[in-house]
């Protein structure tokens, strides 16, 4: 499974967030409202109604910090980056094992993302749980920082012993769909944006650059 970490704000901006978060009272509702009818039987969190102003809000900062930052885009190659939401999670809240929908209201889920909002050390327990063919990859990040990984994954979270957990999730339709096709279009996009800092503009690089772009052309939507 290839999946991307990334700093995408400061632990400052995190913190703001989190706190504008805990001063809301009147706009959160429970998680299984937003779940499909196997989900509701093992989600247990709150959610940040969708539509109401923090969220939107929030939202709209979070969405142009990801489609501003080269290194994202590269890796998921966005055309839709949707559902985004922001949860809470109390002692005893976990999510279990589940799958994501492969298409939502909001659009198709090529991958999904969890942008941690506050410091590992303030709660314990509530891992991210990605399952692979030969382990489950427990992550836990640091504020402001963010995991983007394949929606075909089962993953969970794990129950909170102590304290609160604060995230933003959400999912992005991306112009390639399949996740090997788009692994190869990073690493050649990565290699060839290195060649031009390393060495500058060429002719080879040139066709590397016409090669990428045009395969992006053929394999996206």
């Amino acid at each position: 499974m290839e999946y991307l970490t990334h700093s995408l704000i400061d632990e400052s901006e995190a913190l703001q967030i989190v706190n504008k978060l805990k001063a809301e009272k009147s706009s959160w509702q429970d998680g299984k409202k937003t779940a499909g009818s196997h989900a509701a039987e093992i989600k247990s969190n709150f959610q940040l109604d969708k539509n109401s102003k923090l969220s939107m809000e929030l939202r709209d900062i979070i969405v142009n910090k990801i489609i501003s930052n080269p290194l994202l885009k590269s890796f998921t190659l966005p055309s839709l980056i949707h559902g985004v939401m922001f949860t809470q999670s109390l002692v005893g809240h976990r999510y279990g094992s589940h799958i994501d929908n492969p298409y939502m209201p909001s659009g198709r889920s090529d991958l999904s993302f969890t942008l941690f909002l506050n410091a590992p050390e303030d709660y314990e327990g509530g891992e991210l749980c990605i399952q692979t063919i030969n382990k489950t990859e427990k992550i836990k990040l640091s504020a402001g920082e963010m995991i983007i990984y394949p929606s075909t994954q089962l993953h969970s979270v794990a129950e909170v012993k102590d304290g609160e957990r604060h995230v933003c999730v959400g999912w992005i339709q991306s112009y390639v769909q399949n996740n090997e096709e788009r692994n190869f279009l990073f690493g050649l996009d990565a290699g060839a944006k290195g060649l031009l800092a390393k060495h500058g503009r060429s002719d080879e690089l040139d066709l590397i650059f016409q090669a990428y772009s045009n395969i992006l052309r053929r394999l996206g939507d």
